[in-house]
């Protein structure tokens, strides 16, 4: 439970506590976009931003609406 952050980016300063988050923070400092549509072929920078971009081909609504039903 320390709020020790040993890993530095090189580019910013900016640290974490995981090599992880340091890894999937350096792509801000890059062209790099290794998450891509094996639909479309658009590439993203984070995993989470594929996700939801991957409904506009499968038409999947996760979420539904506690009011009227609706899903979105």
């Amino acid at each position: 439970h320390t709020e020790e952050r040993p890993f530095h980016c090189s580019e910013c300063g900016k640290s974490f506590k995981r090599k992880s988050q340091l890894v999937a923070h350096w792509h801000i400092h890059t062209e790099e976009r290794p998450y891509e549509c094996a639909e479309c072929g658009k590439s993203f920078k984070h995993k989470h931003n594929l996700i939801p971009h991957r409904r506009i081909h499968t038409g999947e609504r996760p979420y539904e609406c506690p009011q009227c039903g609706k899903s979105f």
